[in-house]
């Protein structure tokens, strides 16, 4: 069983699974085709990453025309954001933030020309997401972290960055 919601970004959803628990811990079903189908997610993703970052750590806004992305996290807890980024949409720029943990267990939907970003909020984060097409850095599009046109709030002073996510 899993709970869909839908957000303030139009194609950007919330999905909640079910989290079975016991005397032993936790089980989760993180993907499940049939019921992705069931909740009208008909997404064929081809390819799951990992990225596991230190407290800090701020990773994007990436995005590209043709992914459509499912993101986890799996240890600790980060500060995530979807940001419009169709320069020829009238809402380019507009974002939602979200906190995605091990706890709660939530996961995003992330659909083509929307970027994403995430910081880590704890000492260390494994983030996972599922994506619709391989990786291809060629297609993909890159703003910066602090870009003024979003003026994203981030619950950080001093993130810590790649060359490539602050151009």
């Amino acid at each position: 069983m899993i709970k869909v919601t839908t957000t303030e970004l139009d194609g950007v959803l919330v999905i909640e699974p079910d989290v079975f628990c016991d005397h032993r811990g936790k089980y989760i079903e993180l993907y499940n085709e049939q019921l992705y189908n069931d909740n009208g997610i008909t997404i064929k993703f081809i390819q799951d990453d990992i990225s596991v970052s230190k407290k800090n750590v701020l990773r994007g806004i990436h995005g590209d025309r043709q992914t459509w992305k499912l993101i986890t996290c799996l240890q600790g807890k980060f500060f995530f954001v979807v940001v419009n980024c169709d320069e020829e949409s009238a809402h380019f720029g507009k974002w939602q933030s979200f906190i995605l943990s091990e706890d709660n267990r939530q996961q995003i939907l992330v659909p083509p020309l929307y970027g994403n970003a995430h910081v880590a909020l704890s000492d260390k984060v494994i983030f996972h997401y599922k994506q619709s097409t391989y990786y291809n850095r060629e297609r993909q599009f890159t703003y910066a972290w602090n870009d003024e046109r979003f003026n994203i709030s981030w619950p950080v002073d001093n993130p810590i960055f790649s060359k490539r996510d602050s151009l």
